[in-house]
Formats: structure tokens, sequence, C-alpha cells
């Protein structure tokens, strides 16, 4: 079963579908699923657009509560895109569904995966970290500041751009999130670190620097032949669900 939800954040209003398993008891585990950024023209109102599916599947397939939140500016939540607003966003969806009796966990796509892990690298509440195709390096994935603020700017994720912040401070609240830094501070908790090994936008290598910064405490698995795009790759869904069943 997929409720819909809507949260306030800051000025942001955010959608949030919630999966229940419908064939397992709910474990009380609680995955959420956080999308990337979007830098193609256009994808700012796609860029979520699987993960309501994949958070059912998963959901029946673990027996876990599975959740797809929409972060500002993307899809139908209002707002705009920032690092700093994201990670409130993420925050606020992770007030809104833990409690006492609840055991949270992120996975997180591009650099959803980068941002996942920053949040949880700040919040004990969170029990493990999964990762696919999340950049370790952001300068690189991010070039010149002029360059990544227009393509937040063609991708859609701000209603308004007058609401985006300027290049070079955009270019810069994005470089904050340090992945490396930021998994280097979650283990003993539990981490996943998934890529393909044809990633054309994040290099693999960026996966193995991301373990590394875990000081090895962190499962790598390199899906062979896979691309950036791995929300629909069933075997990122088989390796998930099997460190989900794992993660129990």
């Amino acid at each position: 079963m997929l409720a819909h939800e809507q949260l306030d954040s800051d000025t942001s209003r955010l959608d949030l579908r919630v999966a229940s398993p419908a064939s397992r008891p709910v474990s009380g585990h609680v995955l959420i699923l956080v999308h990337g950024l979007p830098r193609a023209v256009g994808m700012g109102r796609q860029a979520a657009g699987l993960l309501p599916e994949l958070a059912e599947h998963l959901a029946n397939e673990s027996g876990w509560v599975v959740a797809s939140g929409t972060l500002s500016g993307v899809g139908t939540s209002t707002g705009a895109f920032s690092a700093t607003q994201w990670r409130r966003d993420l925050a606020r969806v992770i007030d809104h569904l833990g409690g006492e009796d609840r055991r949270l966990s992120l996975a997180g796509f591009g650099f959803g995966g980068a941002l996942a892990l920053a949040v949880a690298a700040q919040d004990e509440r969170i029990r493990g970290v999964a990762t696919f195709a999340a950049p370790a390096h952001l300068e690189p994935w991010c070039g010149s500041a002029d360059e990544l603020r227009r393509a937040v700017v063609a991708a859609g994720v701000a209603r308004d751009e007058a609401d985006l912040l300027d290049a070079v401070a955009l270019r810069e609240d994005v470089l904050s999130v340090d992945p490396c830094g930021a998994i280097s501070r979650i283990p003993p908790r539990r981490l996943l670190v998934g890529h393909g090994t044809e990633d054309l936008e994040v290099p693999v290598g960026d996966a193995r620097d991301l373990v590394a910064a875990a000081n090895g405490r962190a499962e790598l698995r390199l899906i062979q032949g896979a691309g950036h795009q791995l929300r629909a790759d069933p075997r990122m869904v088989a390796t998930l669900l099997g460190w989900l069943d794992r993660h129990r």
C-alpha cells in the first residue's frame, strides 16, 4: 500500500510517498529513498518518478516500510534546490518517520547518496546508509560554478530562478556536503556502496574512494556493465534487498 503525504519544510511543501508491505508483516524498520540532483534539461519534474514504484517493491519484498520523499524544487514539491535546503528537507522526513520503535536507514542515488551520508553523519538515529552511483569528490562532479547553476536551472529544480543561490554560493553549498568526510564518521553503523562499472557521470573509482574513506568498513558492490541510472536496474534492487535482509 502506498500512502501520499505532504510535509512542510521551511517554506517548501514536500511530497512524500510511504509504502507499507502488503504481503509480509511490518518489521519495525524504515528505509528512506533519496533521489539525486537532476542536471539534464527538464528532469527536475521526473527525478523522483521511479522511486514510489521502487518503494512499493522493496516494501513488499523486505517487510520494511519504505518512503520516497521529493525534495525542494523536484517534482511537485515547492521551493528551490540548495544543498542546505535539501539537508533540512531530509531531516524533516526523518523526523516525521522516526520514532522510538522505528529503526531508520537511508538509500540514496547519485548526489542523493552523498546527501544521505552527510545527514547520517550528524544523526545517530540513522542505523545504516546505502549509496548508489554517489560521487565521492564533488568538485569535479560540479564543474565550474556557472556550469552547475546553468545545469540546475535547465533541470528545473526551482519554481523561480530568482530563488536559487548565485552561482558561486550554490557551488560552495554543494561542496559543503563532503561525502568522504561524512562517510568516515558513520562506522560502525552499516554502509553499502554500490556503483555501475560503466558509469560515465561518476567514475567507478569514487565508490572505492568512499569505501577507503570509511576505513574499509563498508560493503562495496560493483554492478558490471551498469551505467549511472541504477534505480531501475534489477541487480541494484537485488543488492539493496540483500542488504536490507542482512540489516535486520
